[in-house]
């Protein structure tokens, strides 16, 4: 099997440790590395030049932002599986890639994901993101799989698209919400923490970016039902609440 990784960059230097963890993973499968940098002026661009012999493609271009980034990736992507690990990101350990593979050796299985954590600038635990079993009915309720834990084969791409650029913040759940919701795939919920993401994310930027979410999330909607579009997006805060409460994994 092979799984590619896609990461998003531009002006973060913080992509250090996410091509860290991208090397650092061991199992019988291969890695592609794919790394979309929006033209960066700092000192990324030395960075990902120190790690140049373990990304497979770099692409190096403006763009209209870090899903049409993403898309850009995949329309170069040769893996079996792709996902999408931001330059803000890294693996729990080097094992997490052997457990995707594991998960997607099952040709029945079209997608999987798992847990997260959030981190602070020290890389400590401040949220826990247990996302659960996959019951496709959660979505009505606000719910979502942590998008960086989500490992999709090639072919739903090619058959469903990409990320929607039009929808600024939310392009990641209206993806989700179009690949596992309406279109039913068969996934598969890795029950233990996959990703480690750095607090500081877009949708919680700001008041203004919370708010976008909310009206990305209904524009994602539209098409579906009335119903998803009038709760899921006020709910998805109250989802959010049991991660500031539950015990970091050990």
């Amino acid at each position: 099997m092979k799984i590619t990784v896609i990461t998003p960059v531009y002006n973060d230097p913080r992509i250090q440790r996410c091509l860290e963890s991208v090397k650092q993973q061991r199992g019988g499968f291969e890695v592609e590395h794919i790394v979309v940098d929006s033209n960066s002026t700092d000192k990324t661009v030395n960075i990902i030049e120190a790690y140049a012999e373990h990304i497979d493609t770099l692409i190096r271009e403006d763009d209209d932002g870090m899903y049409d980034a993403i898309n850009k990736g995949i329309k170069q992507a040769t893996g079996d599986v792709i996902g999408i690990l931001n330059a803000d990101d890294h693996y729990q350990d080097d094992s997490v890639l052997a457990d995707i593979a594991s998960a997607m050796s099952d040709p029945e299985v079209d997608a999987c994901y798992g847990d997260l954590v959030y981190v602070d600038s020290d890389d400590e635990v401040v949220r826990y993101w247990q996302s659960g079993s996959f019951d496709a009915q959660k979505f009505y309720l606000g719910w979502m799989p942590p998008h960086p834990t989500f490992y999709v084969r090639r072919e739903c791409y090619r058959d469903l698209g990409g990320y929607n650029v039009s929808i600024p913040i939310a392009a990641d759940y209206e993806l989700m919400l179009r690949f596992l919701f309406e279109n039913d795939l068969n996934v598969a919920y890795v029950d233990r923490v996959l990703v480690r993401m750095e607090l500081g994310g877009m949708s919680n930027a700001s008041i203004e970016n919370m708010l976008q979410v909310i009206q990305d999330m209904r524009q994602a909607w539209d098409g579906t039902n009335h119903l998803g579009k009038n709760t899921a997006p006020f709910l998805h805060p109250l989802e959010k609440v049991p991660q500031f409460l539950r015990d970091p994994p050990q």
